[in-house]
Order: C-alpha cells, then sequence, then structure tokens
C-alpha cells in the first residue's frame, strides 16, 4: 500500500523587516510520507525568509533533481535554487551550474557543510548563501503542527518571533560564510 503526501495549509502573517516585506500567505503544503516535521517546518520557514514572487515549493522529496523551493521568472527561468537540510556539494555544484542563486537553508553540521562546499570546489561557491537555522527551534515549532496552521512570523535582525496560538517562540537565522 502506498502511502500519500500529508496536505498541510498555513495561514501566515509575515512581518519580515529586514527585507521590506510585509504580507499574507496563504499555504499549502503537502508533506512527503518520508518527511519530518523538522524538514517540514524548515521549508516553510525558508519559503517565508525567501517569499517574493515566483518563489514556491517544488515536489522537492518526490523528486530528486528539484530542490525544496525554488524561483521562476514569469517566461519560467530559473532564478533561484534553495536547498533546505544537507545536501551534498556534489548537488550543490549542480545547482550552482543553473546560473540561478543558490541558498541553502541548513540545521545540521553546518560549519562541516561550509568546510565541504569549500573544499568540494563547488562551481560560485562564493555565490552560494548558507543559512543556518536552529533545530531546537524547528523542533520546537514541529510540535505544534496540525492539519491548518495560523503563524505570525516577524523577522527583524536576523531574529525569528514566531506566535503560533498565542505562544511566542523565538529563534535566528545565521549567514555562515564559505571559507
Amino acid at each position: 500500500m502506498t502511502l500519500t503526501a500529508t496536505m498541510r495549509r498555513f495561514e501566515i502573517e509575515l512581518a519580515d523587516s529586514d527585507r521590506g516585506v510585509y504580507e499574507t500567505l496563504d499555504l499549502r503544503v503537502a508533506q512527503h510520507p518520508s518527511e519530518t516535521d523538522r524538514y517540514l517546518v524548515a521549508r516553510v520557514i525558508a519559503r517565508c525568509l525567501e517569499h517574493d514572487e515566483g518563489v514556491d515549493f517544488t515536489r522537492g522529496l518526490a523528486e530528486s533533481d528539484e530542490p525544496a523551493l525554488w524561483q521562476r521568472d514569469l517566461r519560467g527561468d530559473l532564478r533561484a535554487w534553495i536547498e533546505v537540510g544537507s545536501p551534498s556539494a556534489d548537488r550543490l555544484h549542480k545547482a550552482s551550474k543553473t546560473g540561478a542563486r543558490v541558498v541553502v537553508y541548513a540545521w545540521k553540521n553546518v560549519p562541516q557543510l561550509a568546510r565541504e562546499i569549500a573544499e568540494r570546489g563547488v562551481h560560485r561557491a562564493d555565490e552560494l548563501a548558507l543559512v543556518a537555522l536552529d533545530g531546537a527551534y524547528l523542533d520546537a515549532i514541529a510540535t505544534t503542527l496540525d492539519r491548518v496552521n495560523r503563524w505570525s512570523l516577524s523577522v527583524s535582525g536576523g531574529a525569528l518571533y514566531l506566535t503560533i496560538g498565542g505562544k511566542l517562540l523565538e529563534g535566528g537565522v545565521e549567514r555562515v560564510s564559505i571559507a
């Protein structure tokens, strides 16, 4: 018997003062049967932090040649390749060759991933953005997941303030340099 994806809805009030983005997002996200709640939360947080015209979820885990998110322009050309988790240096090398901006949102062994990217000679590694998320913060959010999720996310100075059902969860994002 084949397991099917779980559909989750996210109604998000986004106030990103770092980028001047103030939007109400209504996202429907399919959670692959093998996808952890932490990974799902990271995808949604990444989607919020990357919010712009043309940014969307891909088939992700169901399609190995696609990132977790991408951004396409009105012609369908790839503008950004957005990974979540700890992709291999080879995968990032391939993504960088598309000519699109490459961003990785990671929470596990981020300094090690940065070293691997530098050592393996990833194409355009100096242009790649590596963003560290706090795994404990993602886990705290994951405990609140439901079929319909109502979030209020404020971003200021790299700090994330997420209110869910009157409960405030604080975390942060940190850009990691690739040495």
